[in-house]
């Protein structure tokens, strides 16, 4: 496989069963060949997405001393600001290239989860800033219930069998900058070549060339969507979950030509996770006599845990 295949979530939602069925079909295989596909039909209006980015990158030209204002020490990243730098990749010492902003989840009716998340942080220069966000993280959170959805009739789980999970789940927004480069990097690319920890990642911003994805081959290829395309891709919870079934597939944002160096790089994922209290136990339809299981029994917060350890964010 050496490119990512399109899907249209339209197809899903219609009353056509052979239109709904097509979908799943077609987003079944390319989670299993590839781990990632691009989607139209999603939430997100066009309004939205530009007012997004318009005080996404208002935030990020703010004064760095106004930006660590909203660095919330002793949280491991969880909400707020992110400083250049401070992330790694799982086993790279080198901070990747990248500050970043984390929304996260806006709680229903749930006062015993609302006391566990750490609150979302309020940027006072931008008063449209958090509004904003909220709006963005509630659609890309209902476009990927559907997803979910669809990939659990492709497992041949009860359609709603993830809603439970993700309602009120640990779920991440997190709009990165990616800075003009300014001298020769030693080691650093601006993300390193990694898995995501959660369900399943929605990318916004991944129109222009840096995205790479590894193919089975070991192959690096380029994943580049359409102006009106999310990127989608597995992650290692999901991958876990279904015994390696679905693939969770290695990606990195390299750094661009030289002549670009001088530009910046916005992009914003949104990272789908349960709450953390859903076990990622292998599911039995995933194990047979060719697919032993893999895994030990965990669950999502567990998993997160021991992940956040190993890029640096929360100390043991």
């Amino acid at each position: 496989m050496n490119s990512i295949p399109s899907v249209n979530l339209e197809d899903f939602l219609s009353d056509d069963p052979k239109r709904k069925q097509k979908f799943v079909d077609e987003i079944g295989a390319a989670y299993e060949n590839i781990g990632f596909v691009a989607l139209k039909g999603h939430f997100l209006s066009d309004q939205l997405v530009d007012n997004l980015y318009s005080q996404v990158k208002q935030f990020f030209a703010l004064p760095l001393e106004v930006k660590q204002k909203y660095e919330i020490p002793g949280i491991g990243g969880q909400r707020g600001y992110v400083s250049f730098g401070k992330e790694s990749a799982k086993g790279k010492k080198e901070g990747d290239l990248k500050e970043f902003w984390h929304f996260g989840q806006y709680v229903d009716d749930n006062p015993k989860l609302e006391a566990e998340y750490p609150a979302n942080v309020m940027v006072e220069e931008l008063p449209e800033f958090n509004a904003v966000g909220k709006e963005t993280y509630q659609m890309l959170e209902k476009t990927a219930k559907y997803v979910l959805r669809a990939l659990a009739l492709h497992l041949g789980l009860e359609e709603t069998y993830f809603d439970q999970y993700i309602h009120n789940g640990n779920s991440i927004l997190r709009p990165i900058h990616y800075p003009p480069i300014t001298q020769e990097p030693k080691e650093a690319v601006r993300a390193a070549a990694h898995g995501d920890i959660n369900l399943i990642t929605l990318l916004m911003g991944a129109q222009g060339k840096g995205l790479q994805v590894q193919n089975h081959n070991g192959e690096w290829i380029d994943a580049i969507a359409e102006s009106d395309e999310l990127m989608i891709n597995v992650g290692d919870m999901l991958s876990r979950h279904t015994n390696n079934k679905l693939k969770s597939t290695i990606h990195q944002v390299v750094n661009p030509p030289k002549e670009l160096w001088g530009t910046s790089r916005y992009s914003i994922p949104f990272f789908m996770h349960p709450v953390s209290e859903m076990k990622l136990d292998v599911l039995e339809s995933c194990i047979n006599d060719n697919n032993p299981k893999l895994y030990d029994d965990i669950t999502a917060g567990e998993f997160l845990n021991e992940r956040l350890i190993e890029l640096g964010l929360i100390k043991k």
